[in-house]
């Protein structure tokens, strides 16, 4: 039996000892590469899935191989980056460490499974994920960071109902500012009563729990009473091992006024931020959402495009879009969907409107047909000269005539780090000082681009 046949075997076997979402997030995208001298060596495509596979999955994975082979391997998970490098990085270097009645303020629409994961949000879903598993265990606190409206409201409850789901664990999903208002209130009831009691149920209702989940934390500026209480809750659930978890619009250094005590605890644990989807993750995210209305054969492919490339930034404005087109249909007497009802409905939606594909996917589709490559490849990780001088060009391009921003290139070409799209640009900025057909070639796919 070969490497391939052996792990095909091994995934089918895992995929019915665990749950389907444990599967698809540590395991799918796992590949054997080697057994000798007693080892098994596996590539995974993360650090955190090294870490959790070494540390919770290990047993499950050395004795169903065994089952499989008739013999016992102890197994090694590697990333691509070790075996291109011949280096190795430690799980150290990766990171820190019912109750029917209980009221959680969860949303039981937010799950795993409606969670739409794309490049951008990949690694946020994946830490998720962990921490929902073995909650006080893996990442404790963890923090998730990014603009308004990418999800992290959503991938926060989805711990938590994954926890309520699987175990007896009390979870408290809630705001900062009703964190704040709860705390203001006791502070009155007390001055006006000594109100003992009030400042119990509030302990209580905040230390009592074994997942405490507060979205928003940046909201604590501000309110200095607010963040020596909380400050104090942070710390008698981390000394008790109860699982903290925390969203902000910003990373914990970058809140201002926030006390020192409280940015060092946050950076205790983990901190994942979550990305502004690409153009692929938006079209994922229409789709899905399309699919849940049992509409989707009636809603074209340009309509979608149309709204996933003017929606850039805020998934909840793309679901604004398309309940908006929904609903303008319907007022014109259930009229048929198309590009022209799209634009007319969302004209005072949309700040302005842009051609219906992404820009970059343009340029990336010229550069393409220029260099005869296929898009998959200027996307993939490949690196030879025949593709990686074209993808270059193609984020040079991006840079200096469409003016993006590194993060957002990188994301749409694969999820390149912004700084391997700053080290490109500046590569073909100096070959144009020296190469004059270079430069012209650049030209010609520039002036192809579609003016807005």
């Amino acid at each position: 039996m070969d490497l391939d046949s052996m792990w095909t075997t091994f995934l089918e076997k895992i995929k019915t000892q665990i749950s389907d979402i444990a599967y698809e997030t540590w395991f799918s995208e796992t590949k054997l590469i080697d057994i000798s001298s007693g080892k098994a060596k596996v590539v995974v495509p993360y650090h955190i899935h090294k870490k959790n596979l070494k540390e919770n999955y290990n047993d499950l994975v050395e004795e169903t191989f065994t089952d499989v082979t008739g013999t016992h391997f102890d197994f090694e998970y590697l990333l691509e980056e070790e075996i291109e490098n011949n280096v190795t990085i430690t799980a150290e270097d990766i990171g820190v460490p019912t109750n029917d009645n209980f009221v959680t303020n969860l949303d039981s629409k937010y799950t795993f499974n409606t969670f739409i994961i794309g490049t951008s949000n990949k690694f946020a879903a994946t830490s998720a994920l962990a921490v929902a598993e073995h909650p006080g265990k893996m990442y404790n606190p963890l923090f998730i960071y990014g603009p308004s409206g990418l999800g992290k409201t959503h991938l926060m409850q989805a711990i938590g109902n994954y926890i309520v789901k699987n175990s007896n664990k009390k979870v408290l999903y809630n705001t900062c500012d009703n964190f704040v208002t709860d705390f203001v209130e006791i502070c009155r009831k007390n001055k006006e009563e000594n109100n003992f009691e009030a400042t119990q149920q509030f302990k209580n209702k905040y230390r009592d729990v074994d997942v405490l989940i507060i979205d928003d934390i940046h909201n604590l500026v501000g309110a200095v009473s607010a963040q020596q209480e909380f400050f104090n809750t942070f710390n008698d659930l981390y000394n008790n091992e109860k699982q903290i978890i925390l969203s902000s619009d910003r990373s914990p250094d970058d809140i201002k006024r926030l006390e020192e005590r409280l940015k060092t605890r946050f950076n205790w644990g983990l901190q994942v931020d979550i990305l502004p989807p690409d153009f692929k993750l938006r079209m994922s995210i229409i789709d899905k959402k399309i699919e849940s209305k049992e509409l989707s054969t009636s809603f074209p492919q340009d309509v979608k495009e149309y709204i996933a490339s003017n929606c850039v930034g805020d998934i909840r404005k793309l679901e604004g879009a398309l309940t908006r087109v929904f609903a303008y249909a319907t007022i014109m007497n259930g009229s048929e969907i198309n590009l022209n009802l799209a634009v007319d409905a969302l004209k005072d939606y949309f700040v302005k409107t842009i051609v219906a594909q992404n820009k970059i996917d343009q340029v990336i589709q010229l550069v393409g047909d220029h260099y005869n490559i296929s898009v998959d490849d200027l996307k993939s990780k490949k690196r030879t000269n025949k593709i990686a001088i074209p993808r270059m060009i193609a984020m040079y391009i991006c840079r200096i005539y469409l003016n993006e921003n590194l993060v957002k290139i990188g994301l749409e070409f694969g999820g390149k780090n912004h700084t391997t799209v700053m080290h490109a640009v500046d590569k073909i900025k100096k070959e144009i000082i020296n190469k004059e057909d270079l430069s012209n070639e650049i030209q010609k796919i520039v002036d192809k681009i579609k003016v807005c």
